[in-house]
């Protein structure tokens, strides 16, 4: 096995090497200046030196599931109580809930943040499929409609944005 071609040269003579076969992307003649000052203390190493802190082992999809089940569970759950019960941090919950499940709070409730083109278009489709039943007999329409979670549905508005929380 041969040499690398920029072995034993000065660190000008390799910066001219990598210059001339990487062009605007070879490194700066300090970065290599500063790399054979650590060959030469046997302190150089091309693999990942350990780093401070705790390693992002948070996010797993066990955990983001365990997350999402939650709030399906209760949509008014606080990001807080989340972190509490999982035992990891309240940004990390927070970074799992905004950017994995792709959620928000809005009048403190979890929600999607946005729907897909065809979550859009099933939506329209029921609809247009419940306005055609209610069109059909307008008097017969609440007895003959059936939700899948036997939900009871009414209106309520509410008149502050405190009583919108509640």
């Amino acid at each position: 096995m041969s040499p690398p071609p920029a072995q034993g040269k000065a660190p000008k003579e390799m910066h001219a090497i990598l210059t001339e076969k990487l062009g605007e992307h070879a490194p700066s003649y300090a970065t290599i200046k500063n790399w054979v000052a650590q060959r030469k203390r046997s302190d150089f190493s091309t693999s990942d030196a350990s780093r401070p802190g705790r390693p992002k082992t948070v996010t797993t999809p066990e955990i983001i599931d365990q997350i999402h089940e939650l709030i399906l569970e209760d949509c008014r759950i606080s990001a807080k109580s989340i972190a509490e019960q999982r035992g990891i941090s309240h940004e990390q919950v927070g970074s799992i809930i905004h950017e994995d499940l792709n959620m928000q709070k809005l009048s403190a409730k979890w929600v999607s943040k946005c729907l897909s083109a065809d979550e859009k278009h099933q939506r329209c489709q029921s609809s247009e499929q419940i306005l055609e039943f209610f069109g059909r007999d307008p008097n017969d329409f609440l007895s003959r409609l059936v939700t899948m979670d036997e939900t009871w549905l009414y209106h309520y508005e509410p008149e502050t944005k405190q009583q919108s929380m509640e």
